[in-house]
């Protein structure tokens, strides 16, 4: 045991290093960052695809409640956080309409086909599941392609942009906000089966490390915590090193997304706690009693529908 854990400790410390000398001192801290959101997701078995599963068949709601717990004690940072230094640090607005709907529904099916979201699939992919890996690649190729539809889908019906904050300002939008979550685990605790419906202290914990690590994120990359852009930009960088012509394409076309395009992934702060993700769950892999446990092995069609699941997922990401 000791020399595995002397392994991930250099492996992490080697990664850490690697990024500070070519990227400098803020591209460590995202990669540390994005090291400990793997660290907790893997290692404190925390989801945010199989919690909404789990309440459906089998009326559990803990996971729900946790997820809930996460997000109201990063709004009650964030919210001041973003008021007073909004000259520093950036929302993430997008205006509800056709698209989104349409993208947040198919998004939601095939999350539940490959067992994960978009930091689901990094974790599943870094701790060696290989349904994981398949449906990354998919995921990848996904994100890239609906970044080329991207104008068309926005271009639908859609509402103007509306925040709460805008709306109510940072204490109302705040208020509104907690209350609505409030609302949101009432309505879990009530529905889901005696026994089911308050967390473990390992959820609390949980919820509590990911809220922490999502503000530092907030605060060191100046932006809110995010997934597909990140593999978006590595599939975009795979075509174009096939011969596409990717910055020609509308999104791609954009300033800062091209100046992305032709940097190294170490300089895009999303691609960072990426690499950082896939690392720690890798780290908690190798640090189990039997990381080796063999899974149960698939047909060629299996993988080929989880390819197609993990294509569908990182798409209508983007939608």
């Amino acid at each position: 045991m000791l020399p595995r854990r002397l392994f991930v400790a250099l492996l992490l410390a080697a990664a850490l290093l690697f990024t500070f000398v070519l990227a400098g001192p803020r591209a460590g801290l995202l990669m540390a960052i994005g090291i400990g959101f793997g660290l907790v997701l893997e290692g404190l078995r925390f989801g945010f695809a199989g919690p909404w599963r789990m309440i459906v068949t089998d009326r559990d709601g803990r996971g729900l409640v946790a997820q809930f717990l996460a997000i109201g004690l990063v709004a009650s940072v964030a919210f001041p956080l973003l008021a007073a230094y909004g000259g520093e640090l950036s929302p993430a607005h997008a205006p509800v309409g056709l698209g989104m709907i349409l993208g947040a529904f198919v998004f939601g099916a095939a999350m539940q086909l490959v067992m994960g979201c978009g930091s689901g699939t990094l974790i599943n992919a870094g701790s060696g599941n290989l349904v994981g890996l398949i449906a990354l690649v998919g995921f990848i190729g996904g994100s890239f392609a609906g970044s080329l539809h991207l104008g068309w889908w926005t271009g639908l019906a859609s509402l103007p942009v509306l925040s709460l904050q805008g709306s109510f300002g940072a204490q109302g939008g705040l208020i509104v906000t907690l209350a609505g979550l409030a609302a949101l685990a009432a309505l879990v605790i009530w529905r889901a089966a005696p026994g089911k419906r308050l967390p473990p202290a390992r959820l609390w914990w949980a919820a509590g490390l990911i809220a922490a690590l999502a503000l530092a994120n907030l605060v060191v990359a100046g932006q809110p915590w995010g997934i597909v852009y990140g593999l978006g930009l590595w599939g975009a960088k795979i075509a174009q090193a096939g011969g596409v012509e990717v910055a020609a394409s509308g999104f791609w076309a954009n300033p800062g997304n091209a100046e992305r395009l032709g940097a190294s992934i170490l300089t895009d702060v999303t691609s960072l706690t990426n690499i950082g993700l896939l690392l720690g769950a890798f780290a908690v892999m190798r640090l189990r009693a039997n990381p080796g446990a063999a899974a149960q092995a698939l047909t060629a069609r299996s993988y080929a529908l989880v390819l197609l699941a993990g294509l569908v997922l990182g798409y209508s990401a983007r939608m």
